[in-house]
């Protein structure tokens, strides 16, 4: 009995932490009340405060949830790129999913950022993370570009890895507002030319 007590326990707190995201995302934060999570998710009050203290707890764990969705596809769909062509297969692969919305939610985590950055400074520290991780699974693949022999070694992955997630992110947030993809587009095309430009074959570096 106890194990099922936790399964649906669990089960409450993630339609709870969904509702919420699907929430914050249409109407932002301040837009959003308690109120109208628990009743999206179908929850009563003291079912919401059995799993979170206030609303902020709850915001943290949207932050968590929704980096983790983002960072794990992200993570999987970086691993195995080595070479220039590999990243330009994973830059189709970004701009085709947000092809479809035309930009419309933007990165989730992104989004959140803009929204939350300044409600705490725990809060802060989760997304600035969820960025950091970003660029570790960015590093690591030009790093293995350095090992196949495609980069530079004198190319410097940390500046390369934190250019391709800001031109990723302000790429998202122009499609988002503009309702275009083509932002997206030229700002990753930007930055992986300029990464093509330290490859051991360019006449210039």
């Amino acid at each position: 009995m106890p194990a099922l007590v936790t399964v649906r326990g669990e089960a409450t707190r993630a339609r709870i932490v969904q509702a919420a995201a699907e929430l914050v995302a249409a109407r932002g934060i301040t837009g959003t009340t308690l109120e109208e999570v628990m009743s999206a998710s179908g929850t009563s009050k003291s079912q919401f405060y059995s799993h979170f203290a206030n609303k902020d707890a709850l915001i943290l764990a949207v932050v968590s949830t929704q980096s983790e969705r983002v960072l794990g596809f992200q993570a999987f769909s970086l691993s195995g790129v080595d070479s220039l062509e590999r990243l330009r297969q994973w830059r189709d692969q970004v701009v085709t999913l947000n092809q479809a919305t035309r930009g419309i939610g933007g990165c989730l985590i992104g989004s959140l950022a803009s929204a939350l950055a300044g409600r705490s400074e725990e809060t802060r520290e989760s997304l600035a993370q969820g960025f950091v991780r970003w660029e570790s699974d960015v590093r690591r693949a030009i790093k293995a570009m350095q090992a196949h022999g495609v980069l530079s070694a004198s190319a410097n992955p940390n500046d390369l890895a934190t250019a391709v997630v800001c031109a990723l992110q302000g790429g998202l947030l122009l499609a988002q507002a503009t309702r275009s993809i083509r932002p997206l587009e030229l700002a990753l095309d930007m930055v992986l030319d300029h990464i093509s430009a330290c490859s051991e074959s360019a006449p210039f570096r």
